[in-house]
């Protein structure tokens, strides 16, 4: 599909760390000019019953280490017994 505007220089398929599947979405590395025609293009056509969402890369934003929220099993478990008596 990217390959009709131009050579493909890289292609990062991304997928779920925990079960392995496919999250939806991929990074693909082209010439400007050529990535600005795919964009173009690609950008909101339906493929597969599916708009796609074609635009450039945004850096990543800076995320707190360690994770982030709560685990909730070990929530539920705070605050000692749930019975009164």
């Amino acid at each position: 599909m990217f390959s009709e505007f131009g050579a493909i220089e890289s292609l990062a398929m991304i997928n779920d760390r925990e079960t392995g599947r496919f999250r939806g979405f991929a990074f693909v590395e082209m010439e400007d000019s050529a990535a600005n025609a795919a964009i173009k293009a690609l950008n909101g056509k339906e493929v597969e019953s599916r708009e796609l969402t074609v635009n450039e890369a945004r850096p990543r934003e800076e995320r707190p280490a360690g994770g982030s929220g709560s685990n909730r099993r070990n929530d539920y478990n705070k605050g000692g017994s749930r019975n009164s008596w």
